[in-house]
């Protein structure tokens, strides 16, 4: 018998297609392995049929969406937020310009992989920070997470303040849009980091937790951590 602790990793395991939690709009990895190495490319979910087909944007490289012929296999990668998932699918049909969509088989089987609670990604991202009735602080996230975040702020917020109003944007895809995110967060835990040498003042760090996030925010949340798992694994926190 092996070992799991032998490969270092946390152990793959069969996943439920519900189990992924699969979001319209929700980002994907999409693998082709129309040569020896597969080719990694970024793509969105358009939805689903459950034991049919998937629908997918067909990914695009250099502006231009990249070939693909029926019958294609592939590989799909999701992240739920704790798990990334990947299933092996075919292409059934392509819909060219220009809706630029296909439809892939429905995953037979599904392998995952659990990570700790919430990945964390790092971010340096101006936010808006409201206590009560006081005036909006400004702070900056250094962190982000589909459950939370840690801020830098310049002010030492009230300690009999568990409740905050927290609003930042993030950078939605396609198109780079820019996305207003406000939502209500708890206080979990303060710290201060003291100043650097020839700085004045010491810098608090909150970490928050947020109670009623929009689910097409969550998912953008999902998306910013699984590009940083997938693409630029340094910002993991």
């Amino acid at each position: 018998m092996t070992s799991n602790k032998a490969t270092g990793g946390p152990k793959a395991q069969e996943f439920e297609f519900e189990s992924m939690n699969l979001q319209v709009g929700g980002r994907i990895q999409f693998i082709t392995h129309r040569t020896i190495k597969p080719i990694q490319h970024f793509s969105t979910l358009i939805g689903y049929v459950k034991d049919e087909y998937l629908i997918v944007k067909i990914p695009s490289e250099n502006g231009t969406p990249i070939a693909l012929n029926d019958g294609d296999k592939l590989t799909i990668r999701v992240f739920s937020g704790v798990t990334v998932c990947s299933f092996a699918c075919t292409v059934q049909r392509i819909f060219g310009r220009p809706l630029n969509y296909v439809h892939l088989s429905f995953p037979d089987a599904i392998q995952g992989t659990s990570l700790r609670a919430a990945m964390r990604v790092k971010v340096d991202i101006p936010a808006q920070l409201v206590c009560s009735e006081q005036q909006p602080v400004s702070v900056f996230l250094v962190n982000l997470s589909v459950s939370g975040a840690l801020i830098e702020s310049p002010k030492k917020l009230s300690p009999d303040e568990p409740m905050v109003a927290l609003s930042f944007t993030l950078i939605g895809q396609p198109g780079n849009h820019q996305v207003r995110v406000n939502t209500r967060a708890t206080i979990q835990n303060v710290n201060v980091v003291k100043p650097a040498i020839g700085a004045e003042t010491a810098v608090f760090t909150y970490g928050v937790q947020f109670t009623d996030l929009e689910p097409t925010h969550y998912t953008m949340l999902q998306n910013l951590t699984y590009e940083a798992l997938i693409a630029d694994r340094q910002k993991i926190v």
